[in-house]
């Protein structure tokens, strides 16, 4: 039967713009395109499930078919309900421990040491390769010791009181769990604009959860998540932010279109971190910011190109004295999440991101920058730079 409340795809006028912009669709011919395989089949797989084309299974959701779309169709919305609707769900122990991270995390932190050290090693990646089906070549993103929370309660939550203005903090699992660092940095430039900082309980987004199909246990965190920033909220002017572009999509938009969950009581409050920041420079709060004289390279992750965001976290890097920032073109770094750590998509995974490895190489930058952590992960696997995020830029520029 037609869900009458979601028939974008009969608003597709066929003019193909999603395929040219699509990323996947460029390097490999086993993925026909976002049309093709978003509203023009599902007409199709709606009068016959039977119609089901595996080569959907190569979209990787970065949303920039529907950028492009100029008749707002879902298309990728389309493309990942498919997916579950539609294909056996069979039971794979990669993608549950890929998509389980908070199971995941909290176990790799009490032994990140032997952790990081062991999925280092030759002959452990050649097991995940040969066993798992994780490619050999992908390199692991190091656990941290111990959670960003328990250094949060230890460390800062008591300072946080003497600010009169506060923000909550949805930190997400890279780093709560992979990189305190920038935790620490949010809470150092929010204090630094006299803000405060609260963190509330919270669960993985679920975007992992949601690329695998585990389309239950990511609307039962969603629930968690929604009921639990919904009861920090004190005035309809405390804003919910995260240093996540994924996280905050995923907050904002993937729990109402794709998770079909009621996020209306928390939506208006949710900021991505550098539109935050942005609103408080248009309002004067602007402390002194020393130069940070380096030259970097800026990358705009798919999912926040998707928001509007790109333009704040632009607007907020050029008021740093000092930078020298080169905005690269858009591009697609082919990670998507877990796509990137499957060994059947890893060779189209680094053909989408080439393009954007070479403008990368070609900048010459002393760093690049960027908002999202997979996006960090994929490209510093894949060229000689380390990856700085938005915050921890102003974060050194605001350092007394």
């Amino acid at each position: 039967m037609i869900d009458l409340e979601n028939i974008s795809f009969d608003h597709c006028i066929k003019c193909t713009v999603c395929t040219i912009y699509c990323p996947v669709a460029r390097v490999t011919h086993h993925f026909p395109g976002p049309k093709q395989c978003g509203p023009d089949t599902e007409r199709l797989r709606i009068k016959n499930p039977e119609l089901l084309d595996d080569s959907l299974r190569y979209c990787t959701n970065c949303k920039r078919c529907e950028i492009a779309c100029p008749s707002n169709v879902k298309i990728a919305d389309i493309i990942q309900s498919s997916k579950w609707k539609y294909f056996k769900k069979k039971f794979r122990i990669r993608d549950y421990f890929l998509s389980h991270t908070d199971l995941i995390g909290n176990t790799a932190v009490k032994y990140s040491g032997i952790m990081n050290f062991f999925t280092a090693l030759s002959p452990v990646k050649f097991f995940l390769d040969q066993v798992l089906l994780i490619p050999s070549k992908r390199i692991f993103p190091k656990y941290a010791r111990g959670t960003f929370r328990k250094w949060f309660k230890k460390f800062a939550r008591k300072k946080q009181s003497a600010f009169g203005t506060h923000v909550v903090y949805f930190h997400g699992c890279f780093v709560n769990y992979n990189e305190h660092g920038l935790g620490k940095d949010l809470v150092s430039v929010m204090n630094a604009m006299n803000i405060g900082v609260t963190i509330p309980r919270e669960r993985c987004c679920g975007v992992p959860l949601i690329a695998n199909g585990y389309i239950e246990k990511a609307r039962k965190n969603a629930r968690f998540n929604i009921n639990a920033l919904r009861k920090t909220i004190e005035d309809p002017g405390t804003r919910i932010v995260t240093t996540s572009s994924s996280c905050a999509f995923a907050l904002k938009y993937e729990y109402a279109n794709l998770l079909e969950m009621d996020n209306s009581s928390i939506f208006n409050n949710l900021n991505y971190i550098t539109r935050y920041i942005y609103d408080q420079f248009q309002a004067g709060n602007v402390p002194p910011m020393k130069p940070v004289t380096i030259r970097a390279a800026y990358h705009s992750p798919c999912h926040l190109e998707r928001m509007g965001g790109v333009i704040y976290t632009i607007d907020v890097l050029r008021r740093v004295p000092g930078l020298d920032l080169q905005i690269l073109h858009s591009e697609c770094c082919g990670i998507a999440g877990t796509y990137g750590f499957k060994k059947e998509y890893y060779d189209v995974s680094q053909k989408v991101g080439s393009a954007l490895f070479k403008r990368i190489e070609k900048a010459r930058p002393d760093f690049v920058i960027t908002d999202c952590e997979t996006c960090k992960w994929q490209i510093e696997m894949s060229t000689p730079y380390k990856v700085l995020h938005p915050v921890s830029i102003l974060a050194r520029a605001f350092e007394k």
